[in-house]
């Protein structure tokens, strides 16, 4: 790996030989002797349509730039695109595997480059622009630079109307709330990034999600993440992105990795309902005409006890699967990292124990009296919500040991 002022001496050494007009090759081939600096990525599956142009665009940042790189291309095509890649001075690799995500990651484990850049090879992103995003990662202003499409320009007809104004922004939307990402377009495909900030993401995705992975791990691990506004022309060949079944693949993959947000909250929340709803009805009071009896009393336990089961799944989720965003809330936090299964199973115990002994004394009661009409329900319910909530948390704690053995 160059160190900067390896790096610096490169850059001055390409920037005398170019101006000096001597012939100086800045496209590196896989058996070239000297080291690259750039390393830029396409995945291509039958792009015999765009590809020359990308890899002449390539060729002209890196001219601006001054600075050798490579070029290479992930491919999975049945076309002349890996034929057209070779013939213009590209690196083709063939992924063992399938996928957005996987065809990236095989290329990145390839490369050589200081600093990494990713796009698509469809001629939606000018590669001419690259010294534009190199240049703060260079810099050190930042680990990762995106260009964003949403505040840049975006040319008639190359994003569908659904992926504009709806689709990238609510993803994008997600991104910002869930991993505090702070981006404009969470998923343009255009970024440069060194190579360390790669190896401390530790990506493992494999699908069209890759690009979500990507900014959320960057989030997850305080990396920082800076945007220039770019163009985004209209694309050549075939589209390949499915809007529905990918956008759901994004969704899905955030949702999955931040328990707190699908999880802890959510069963927070009804918790906090069902107790309050449970607090109405045991209390007697009105409002205007309104009284809160059995009913309310039911709804409360009800909710109590999902919201329970839901909240437990962030904890338990956050131990089984070790998700990018682990739960922050002060709850789930305080139950994975205080409660041994010792504590969990006496409390458990001891809830089961009181909702039993109280449940016990109103059979008591119900036998002495000749088996007559028995006390208010209201107090009943109570004391089942207390004996379910008791068992959840006893065999609760069991799960988390295991979990946390295994984990």
């Amino acid at each position: 790996m160059s160190t900067k002022a390896e790096f610096d001496s490169k850059q001055n050494d390409s920037d005398i030989e170019i101006e000096q007009g001597e012939e100086y090759e800045l496209l590196l081939g896989a058996e070239s002797e000297q080291e690259p600096v750039i390393s830029v990525v396409m995945p291509t599956m039958n792009e015999e349509e765009g590809i020359v142009e990308c890899i002449e665009r390539i060729k002209t940042g890196l001219t601006e730039v001054g600075l050798a790189g490579e070029i290479l291309v992930s491919d999975d095509s049945t076309d002349r695109t890996p034929e057209l890649a070779r013939e213009h001075g590209a690196i083709v690799v063939e992924p063992d595997g399938e996928g957005y995500g996987y065809a990236y990651r095989y290329a990145f484990e390839r490369t050589r480059g200081e600093y990494i850049v990713m796009g698509d090879a469809d001629t939606t992103y000018d590669f001419e622009q690259i010294p534009r995003l190199l240049e703060p990662v260079k810099n050190g202003d930042v680990d990762m630079m995106m260009g964003s499409r949403l505040e840049g320009e975006i040319r008639d007809g190359a994003m569908p109307t659904l992926h504009q104004y709806i689709g990238n922004p609510l993803l994008t939307k997600f991104l910002n709330v869930f991993y505090s990402a702070g981006v404009s377009d969470a998923h343009s495909g255009f970024r440069v990034f060194t190579r360390e900030a790669y190896e401390e993401m530790g990506l493992e995705t494999d699908g069209m999600e890759f690009a979500s992975e990507m900014i959320m791990e960057a989030g997850a691990r305080d990396l920082t993440i800076g945007e220039q506004p770019i163009v985004y022309h209209e694309r050549q060949g075939e589209e390949k992105l499915e809007s529905f079944r990918d956008g759901w693949r994004h969704v899905r993959f955030m949702l999955v990795n931040a328990p707190g947000y699908l999880f802890s909250v959510p069963g927070l929340l009804m918790g906090l309902v069902g107790l309050f709803l449970m607090g109405l009805a045991g209390s007697g009071v009105t409002i205007g005409q309104a009284n809160f009896g059995i009913r309310t009393m039911i709804a409360g336990s009800l909710l109590t006890i999902v919201g329970y089961q839901i909240g437990s799944f962030g904890v338990f989720s956050s131990i089984a699967a070790n998700p990018i965003q682990e739960p922050r809330d002060p709850v789930s936090q305080r139950l994975r990292d205080g409660i041994s299964l010792e504590r969990g199973a006496g409390l458990g115990l001891g809830m089961f124990t009181v909702g039993v002994g109280y449940a016990g004394y109103t059979v008591f009661q119900w036998v002495t009296a000749g088996y007559g009409t028995l006390p208010s329900l209201l107090a009943d319910v109570a004391a089942f919500t207390l004996i379910v909530l008791g068992l959840q948390t006893l065999f609760g704690s069991f799960f988390m040991s295991t979990l946390a053995d295994r984990s």
